[in-house]
């Protein structure tokens, strides 16, 4: 069960060739990885492979293993849909082995990503379906007032029936990303497909393993229906027959109507709501507001698009399992 949701497409912010070439002609060496750390470290060593960002990233660590060295665009505390690229990342895309990015979700990415010329691309979209957000995903909750995200998003063209980005999230369909990019790392660097292959082996049975662990820990709960600030968790609710209502839709910084105040009042009590979840990367100030407004109680449920000092783990697998603690105590499922 699903509320309709609209892709957040921030305004791409695309680099001409001239500075391509410049940033190139300035020599610019010595690109390090973002984030909390790299795999295979140093200057030449192994594949060089540029993940756009965290959830990438982990698929490129955990798969390459001490054959590749990734480097991430997207840094920590950064809000992951509005990133803007360096004239130096921008380089760094065309000198890549291998690139690992999700088409849709940063529309600089992809603008840089088709101007650069790389040789070898491993885009998740392709390896897995993806869901829509338009009216096809609509259920007996529509009558909560869903429509009212409609105008909620000016300046972002989403597209009433664009896929919803949002894939890491479901453990399943991650898994056939983690194949996918298993098979890019093996035809960017063949000497080493056996390790690649056998590394993507390992990813996906943790993966699945996850998913069991979703799957009987939610069990026996009290309500399908949680509330957050940032429509992220279609994938999971999808997995796991639950119901996801959001304040702010697709875009956590945008400021909902009062008429979508309102439905999610009515969903809260009709529901069985007791909790109202925001995410450490993106101002809690309206979920508390609203939790407060019905005495409603507060928690975290990561969308996972960073690890930072805030995250409730140092990988996805840990922020994954922290999710399903507080989900199962927001569901009554604990």
């Amino acid at each position: 069960m699903n509320s309709r949701r609209r892709p957040l497409i921030p305004r791409p912010r695309t680099a001409s060739r001239t500075v391509l070439a410049g940033a190139a002609a300035l020599g610019v060496l010595g690109l390090t990885a973002c984030g909390t750390g790299t795999a295979g470290q140093g200057e030449g060593e192994g594949v060089n492979v540029v993940a756009s960002f965290y959830p990438m990233r982990f698929l490129a660590e955990e798969i390459g293993g001490t054959h590749v060295t990734v480097e991430t665009l997207t840094k920590p505390g950064v809000e992951a849909h509005d990133l803007e690229l360096s004239p130096r990342q921008i380089a760094s895309l065309s000198e890549a082995d291998l690139v690992v990015y999700l088409k849709g979700f940063q529309p600089a990415v992809d603008k840089a990503v088709e101007q650069s010329g790389v040789e070898h691309v491993a885009e998740a979209g392709s390896y897995t379906e993806l869901r829509k957000n338009g009216p096809g995903h609509q259920d007996e909750h529509d009558g909560h007032g869903h429509e009212e995200h409609a105008g909620e998003h000016e300046g972002h063209d989403h597209g009433e029936d664009a896929a919803d980005p949002h894939v890491w999230l479901d453990p399943v369909k991650y898994a056939e990303v983690a194949e996918g990019v298993g098979e890019a790392l093996a035809e960017a660097d063949p000497d080493h497909a056996a390790d690649y292959r056998k590394n993507a082996d390992a990813l996906t049975k943790k993966l699945k393993d996850l998913d069991a662990d979703f799957r009987e820990g939610l069990e026996n709960r009290r309500t399908d229906t949680f509330i957050t600030t940032h429509s992220a968790f279609g994938y999971l609710a999808d997995r796991y027959g639950l119901h996801e209502e959001s304040i702010a839709g697709l875009d956590p910084e945008s400021e909902p109507s009062g008429a979508r105040m309102k439905a999610l009042h009515k969903v809260a009590e009709e529901d069985g709501v007791n909790t109202v979840f925001f995410e450490t990367a993106a101002s809690d100030r309206t979920a508390r507001t609203f939790a407060d407004d019905l005495g409603l109680r507060t928690d975290v449920l990561d969308p996972v698009e960073g690890i930072g000092d805030t995250s409730r783990g140092d990988d996805y697998l840990e922020v994954m399992r922290a999710n399903l603690q507080a989900l199962r105590k927001a569901l009554g499922a604990a």
